[in-house]
């Protein structure tokens, strides 16, 4: 049995980015840039008014003659404005080179001979967005490894930029296995439970940008264990097998992956919950045997999965977002094992919640996090606790 760090450590080393493909911006949120993007334009690419008023040009009196107006669109590169001239100017408009600054609607006064007043004065260059001041063209605009975001794909398109070069992202199979699970939906007999870990699985991979999972069940079975990993192996660059990994009589799947050629990395981890974690490679394919109890699976997703996945799609092996926070609640029994609790966050402070069975998905359900305590270790009310945020 291995510590967390070890095993962290062991997933890091195994796991590398997969290849690249080109997409069009639409289809690549959630992606990761695989290449270093430049500006082709600069943007803004030209002076433009930040207001709807008027672009003027100082002379020695504040009154100001109108010579007309420019629009969004207008390309008024050839307009030049004299001492004392004044043109109206919309918001985004080109903004002539010869304009001193743009004078809001709300503080223009009109004179009784159609001249115009500032009140008050703005200074010089207000309310002009100079050409290139938000990036200039050449430079970096989004390096490699950059997430991409809805604002990453709208900054890219306002750059002129409609297909990138992103990170694949990984296949992933999921294994339910066990002669007791029956699908949601369905009538449920005496003796059976509802099959939720595939789709709890499933959700958490989505929001991580992997839309599309290959579902496949087992039976408590060497013969079907053994047949249905060789099938996901076929396609799978991530494979999660969900239960059958402990020391049952009829936890077949550490047997079955050995059948199929799999080089286990470790089995068992000293964590509660999640004990019985297992990971293992074949050529560059991660697998990934979750414990069977709800809660524990999801814990072990997100301490050790989330990495991989984030690893393979071109970022780097980080965890979920750690910090410090204020326990408001006391744990005064040690306990040999490393354990993840569920807990719940806000503002600074983080309770601790009843309910902690590696069974039980209705504490996890409330909670927005993880505190991390160390084996043999106990807190006070008041500690400084390590949290996960998921």
């Amino acid at each position: 049995m291995i510590s967390i760090e070890e095993a962290l450590k062991m997933i890091s080393n195994s796991t590398h980015s997969l290849g690249y493909s080109e997409n069009n911006l639409i289809d690549s949120l959630g992606k990761v840039l695989s290449e270093n993007i430049l500006a082709p334009i600069d943007l803004p690419p030209f002076d433009q008014s930040a207001m709807d008023g008027y672009a003027f040009k100082n002379g020695n009196e504040n009154v100001y003659k109108v010579l007309g107006l420019i629009k969004a669109g207008d390309d008024a590169s050839k307009i030049v404005l004299n001492e004392n001239e004044a043109i109206k100017i919309f918001t985004g408009a080109f903004c002539p080179s010869s304009a001193d600054a743009v004078c809001q609607i709300e503080h223009v006064i009109q004179n009784q001979d159609g001249t115009l007043s500032f009140l008050p004065k703005p200074n010089s260059q207000a309310n002009i967005r100079k050409q290139g001041e938000q990036i200039k063209k050449g430079t970096v605009a989004l390096e490699k490894g950059h997430l991409l975001t809805p604002a990453s794909l709208g900054f890219l398109a306002n750059l002129g930029i409609d297909v990138v070069k992103t990170f694949d992202i990984p296949k992933v199979g999921i294994i339910a296995t066990g002669n007791e699970l029956v699908a949601p939906g369905t009538q449920l007999p005496y003796g059976k439970i509802y099959e939720s870990n595939s789709i709890m699985l499933q959700a958490v991979l989505k929001k991580y940008g992997i839309e599309k999972v290959i579902l496949s069940k087992a039976k408590d079975d060497l013969e079907a264990t053994t047949t249905t990993i060789q099938t996901q192996l076929q396609s799978a660059d991530v494979l999660i097998i969900s239960g059958g990994i402990s020391v049952g009589d009829y936890d077949y799947v550490s047997e079955a992956l050995e059948k199929n050629g799999v080089k286990q990395i470790f089995h068992k981890v000293n964590q509660k919950p999640g004990k019985p974690f297992y990971f293992g490679v074949k050529n560059n394919q991660l697998v990934f045997a979750l414990p069977g109890n709800p809660a524990a699976a999801l814990t072990c997703f997100y301490i050790y999965i989330v990495p991989a996945i984030r690893k393979m799609m071109g970022g780097t092996f980080e965890m979920l977002e750690k910090i410090e926070a204020t326990t408001e609640t006391s744990i005064l029994k040690p306990n040999a094992r490393a354990q993840f609790l569920k807990a719940k966050y806000k503002n600074g402070n983080v309770k601790i919640l009843e309910g902690q069975s590696s069974a039980m998905l209705h504490t996890f359900s409330e909670s927005n996090a993880l505190v991390y305590l160390e084996q043999n270790k106990v807190i006070k009310q008041g500690d400084k606790v390590e949290t996960y945020l998921f």
